[in-house]
């Protein structure tokens, strides 16, 4: 079946939200304007208000009109990036090198209609929790919900979420058991040679052959250690030594990601990695320093929620529009935490349309969220609430 009518009828006014919350930009942990506006919203439709969980989430109890033991979370991120704005919108950011650039402000604008929806009607047995959470840009804000006692105070038999696709056509919905995105690690490597002039590099000790060995070993990791199966990803984001032409470095400094599909392939990636680390320092004498920082796990949907949310959402976008079988994709998400906690699914809806800024992909200054999509997300998250709430 279409979007329903009574869905249909609330994009107007999702938009404006979504366009306000573009237009004001708060990026992670700071997203005091946001989470006021959802609590207000939220307290407006009459629905149960908690403030504060994980600094500056929220979460929305609403409980249907026929009794149920069951209850579900439905979750959605609230922060945007540090970043510019390219784009010449009426609705462009307002705060100089921040932007919704990942469609936050889509996804809070979606959970928002579902819950002035499903506060009207009530049509289900049991409880939901409208999770909206902060800082899901590297800075693990559903961990600090869930270590605030997320899962405590509001317990759920399962959790689901939403996030735009710009590489699919709108109302394309890929959802599949198993791992959807990959486990996000970071490093950081100091590597200190002894400094000299550039006429006479062998009175120092030059640490740049060693990272630029270190490099190529990095990427041999993955292409001669790790099961060509198990997928890993190493991506060296910034190199940085020296400040003159004539002189060879102190010091280089090499950051950046490691990204693995599997728990197993993590944590082999990271006992290479030390060693990777170790010996090529040893091998040039140089000294080392190395912070390797464990962050989002894997998302991984559980079988029987992934199945659950596939039938839901091919009532409203047909059966011919479900990609279960698309695949595993490197980039992460701290909704993984969550999935850690409760069952659930998370699903990725494609917004490709005609306009530009749909079809460009997230993390760019000239992507926005395409507003065709909330009325679809809506309605997803309230086929789900059905079957799970019967």
């Amino acid at each position: 079946m279409p979007v329903p009518a009574p869905i249909e009828a609330l994009k107007e006014e999702i938009t404006t939200w979504r366009r306000d919350f573009h237009a004001h930009p708060e990026i992670g942990f700071e997203e005091v304007r946001t989470s006021g506006i959802v609590a207000e919203k939220l307290e407006s439709w009459g629905i149960e208000v908690h403030r504060g969980i994980g600094r500056t989430g929220v979460v929305g109890v609403l409980r249907g009109s026929r009794p149920g033991n069951r209850s579900i979370g439905l979750r959605a991120d609230m922060d945007a990036l540090p970043m510019p704005e390219l784009n010449d919108i009426p609705h462009r950011s307002q705060n100089p090198g921040k932007m919704h650039a990942c469609g936050h402000d889509g996804h809070t604008a979606m959970l928002l209609g579902t819950a002035k929806h499903l506060a009207a009607t009530r049509d289900f047995a049991g409880t939901v929790h409208f999770i909206f959470q902060p800082a899901e840009e590297g800075l693990t804000g559903a961990l600090a919900m869930v270590e605030d006692g997320l899962f405590q105070r509001f317990p759920c038999d399962a959790v689901y979420g939403i996030h735009n696709l710009p590489t699919l056509p709108l109302g394309t919905v890929a959802v599949r058991p198993g791992t959807v995105l990959a486990a996000v690690d970071y490093f950081s490597i100091r590597l200190k040679g002894r400094s000299s002039h550039g006429a006479e590099p062998h009175r120092g000790l030059d640490p740049l052959p060693a990272a630029t060995q270190l490099y190529a070993a990095l990427q041999s990791l993955v292409s001669r250690r790790v099961d060509p199966h198990g997928t890993a990803v190493i991506s060296v984001g910034q190199f940085h030594a020296g400040t003159s032409d004539i002189v060879i470095p102190e010091v280089v400094e090499m950051r950046g990601t490691i990204r693995t599909l599997l728990p197993e392939v993590r944590a082999e990636m990271d006992r290479l990695f030390h060693q990777a680390v170790a010996g090529t320092a040893a091998a040039h004498g140089v000294e080392v320093e190395l912070d390797y920082r464990r962050s989002y796990p894997p998302t991984i949907n559980t079988p029987d929620q992934a199945a659950l949310a596939a039938e839901a959402a091919a009532t409203v976008v047909g059966e011919a529009a479900i990609k279960g079988d698309f695949p595993s994709l490197t980039a992460g998400e701290d909704f993984s935490y969550m999935l850690q906690n409760a069952p659930g699914a998370f699903l990725l809806i494609g917004q490709a349309a005609e306009s530009e800024t749909s079809r460009t992909n997230v993390h760019n200054g000239r992507y926005d969220f395409n507003d065709d999509l909330s009325p679809i997300g809506v309605a997803c998250f309230e086929a789900i609430v059905k079957a799970e709430l019967k």
